[in-house]
């Protein structure tokens, strides 16, 4: 076999060059990474997220990173008149939507929960990303291309936080009928279930969890870590890469999939 040089060693082109993405929860965490991602391919991004002075600061930092046009919008998804509103700035500005990323949504924390709080997560993380996709759908129908990524996380794969599960196993069946109804129009929809991934909030978060486990943030990372087959946790950049990949062209086999970027969790078979 012959060995790979770096004059064999090529960029893969996505093929997503003056596409136009709406990313929503981009001001920080996975959404921002997301954008990010996107840009550095050449995608014009609307990062949409509902505290207006740190999203401006976000697209700022991340068109001087990429040379792409990159707006702030925001909005709240969990709301039908934002989500018009802002799907109308985004199209106004960038000239159409081609790319929508769900990724708007609170963190779970695995604390007690109220039938309120139930309530909530819904609306924000599966109406909220419905709400979103009805809004843009037309817009890719008409244009005969498009890709809808939603973020959803592993708690669809196990037990132990009730409204965690609820949300993302909401989230894949929404995915899934999407899917359906939209891939003979040209639009594939995938569902992304991140791990615990490392964002610049990392640090304070296991520092919390850590406290109320009674064990130190080291012990409690070294614990996360040993149960990833990779050794250690995904960071946003890395789901960033995956989901540039599932907004691309290149993805177009996949639809209604379910993709897990978690480092791989040990001793778990799903097929």
């Amino acid at each position: 076999m012959r060995r790979a040089t770096p004059d064999t060693l090529r960029r893969m082109d996505l093929e997503l060059t003056g596409r136009r993405a709406v990313v929503t929860g981009g001001s920080r965490g996975i959404g921002l990474a997301i954008g990010r991602a996107l840009a550095a391919e050449g995608v014009d991004v609307a990062l949409v997220a509902r505290t207006e002075d740190v999203l401006e600061r976000a697209a700022a930092d991340v068109a001087r990173e990429s040379g792409r046009t990159v707006i702030g919008v925001p909005a709240d998804t969990g709301d039908d008149a934002s989500v018009a509103t802002m799907v109308g700035l985004v199209v106004a500005q960038l000239g159409g939507v081609d790319i929508l990323v769900n990724a708007a949504a609170t963190p779970a924390t695995g604390a007690p929960f109220t039938d309120d709080d139930l309530e909530h997560e819904v609306n924000v993380k599966v109406r909220g990303y419905l709400r979103c996709a009805r809004a843009v759908a037309p817009l890719m129908v008409e244009s005969g291309w498009g890709r809808i990524v939603n973020i959803a996380g592993l708690a669809a794969r196990s037990t132990g936080n009730i409204v965690g599960t609820v949300r993302n196993v909401a989230v894949v069946a929404m995915t899934k009928n999407l899917a359906d109804e939209l891939g003979p129009r040209g639009v594939n929809v995938t569902v992304v279930h991140p791990g615990m991934t490392r964002t610049e909030r990392t640090p304070e978060a296991m520092a919390a969890m850590a406290q109320s486990r009674g064990v130190t943030a080291e012990e409690l990372e070294r614990a996360l870590e040993s149960g990833v087959s990779i050794g250690r946790l995904v960071t946003a950049a890395e789901i960033g890469s995956v989901v540039a990949f599932l907004a691309s062209p290149k993805s177009v086999a996949l639809n209604g999939d379910a993709v897990v970027a978690g480092g791989g969790a040990k001793g778990s078979i799903h097929y």
